[in-house]
């Protein structure tokens, strides 16, 4: 019996999922955003499965660098762009396409001597305030940016949307207004909605929608599992149990003694913890898991290793029997919603020790 916790991704869900987004957005192409190891589920496996995509989306050099490795061979978007000299050749050598969202980068762009002239993309900040340029400057960068040589075609406009998981939330359209101002004179595509927008805003689809969260089975939304918006869960969550026993009335469990059975009850111990990425946060709400499609509640302090269940009401759970933290049947909202977070953060939290397979 193996005592490691494991994640199962479903490849045929990814598809789905980004199946999905073209029927959203039937008039975009579609940037598959694959960065922090494709949100916890696995660069290189992600992308070859989202292989229909027209682009991929990471946030860093290294990132496209091992997909580039791996022999993808789509376009590749550094979605906060190179700064120095020699990370600006790599791309263009790798035909990379960094955004440009600061003057350094804009410099860089200028000084750069570069053997092909490579493909760029220019981010407006229409109100997110983290990265771009004021709406009022896009003009003058985009010449720039077209004048010093170093660029292929002019540069796909973008902007980042700050408040498009709150379909009320008139921030979103305002921003859309601004960036459609600021773009109005310039040539080359536009791009402004990430998975939030493409399902609560068809205005934002632009020519490039840029899906993140929603390609791995999970609502944007507050309040809404992924199931609900027609994707399909990819990250299955597990871990055996690899003890059972008989707590008496009164016993205290865990780090703390913060849970006491009131009365006599079956305790079952899974590998699984902190140390894999199960929030400690956990241990002190409401939490449940599944054990042969039945619920069960957790107990006591999430450890670093393990977690203790209440297999009372579990019918004839015994050592070796699979647990799921999250996946199909419990969604990873659910879980994301008892620890105060998102379920950006859990998936992205699971640590290399958890053995990931795909199927």
């Amino acid at each position: 019996m193996s005592a490691a916790a494991r994640a199962v991704v479903d490849t045929a869900a990814l598809r789905h999922n980004l199946l999905s987004v073209r029927e959203a957005a039937p008039g975009s192409r579609v940037m598959a955003v694959i960065k922090a190891n494709a949100y916890g589920h696995g660069l290189v496996e992600v992308a070859r499965a989202l292989a229909d995509a027209d682009a991929f989306a990471v946030a860093r050099l290294d990132e496209a660098v091992a997909l580039r490795d791996a022999g993808l061979a789509h376009r590749i978007v550094l979605l906060e762009g190179v700064l120095r000299s020699e990370e600006l050749s790599r791309a263009a050598a790798l035909r990379l396409e960094p955004v440009i969202h600061c003057p350094e980068q804009v410099s860089a762009l200028e000084q750069a001597s570069l053997d092909n002239p490579l493909r760029a993309w220019l981010k407006i900040d229409t109100g997110m305030h983290r990265l771009g340029f004021p709406p009022g400057e896009a003009v003058g960068v985009a010449r720039r940016l077209m004048a010093s040589g170093a660029l292929a075609k002019p540069p796909v406009c973008m902007t980042h949307l700050a408040c498009a998981d709150e379909p009320e939330e008139t921030v979103t359209r305002s921003q859309l207004a601004a960036f459609a101002g600021a773009v109005a004179d310039l040539p080359g595509d536009r791009s402004a909605a990430n998975s939030a927008a493409i399902l609560a805003y068809p205005e934002s689809h632009m020519d490039w929608v840029r899906p993140g969260i929603m390609l791995y089975g999970v609502s944007p939304f507050e309040g809404r599992c992924g199931a609900d918006l027609g994707l399909r869960p990819v990250m299955s969550l597990s871990s055996p149990l690899i003890a059972v026993k008989d707590v008496p009335a009164g016993g205290r469990v865990g780090y703390g003694g913060t849970w006491t059975a009131d009365r006599a009850t079956r305790i079952g111990i899974a590998a699984i913890g902190y140390g894999d990425g199960y929030p400690r946060c956990l241990g002190s709400t409401d939490t449940p898991v599944l054990l042969g499609g039945r619920k069960a509640q957790l107990v006591g302090r999430v450890s670093m290793d393990m977690i203790a269940i209440d297999l009372t009401d579990a019918g004839d759970a015994a050592v070796g029997d699979e647990v799921t933290l999250w996946g199909a049947d419990l969604p990873v909202e659910i879980l994301a919603s008892r620890a105060g977070t998102i379920g950006y953060e859990l998936l992205c939290g699971v640590t290399q020790r958890v053995a990931v397979s795909y199927v």
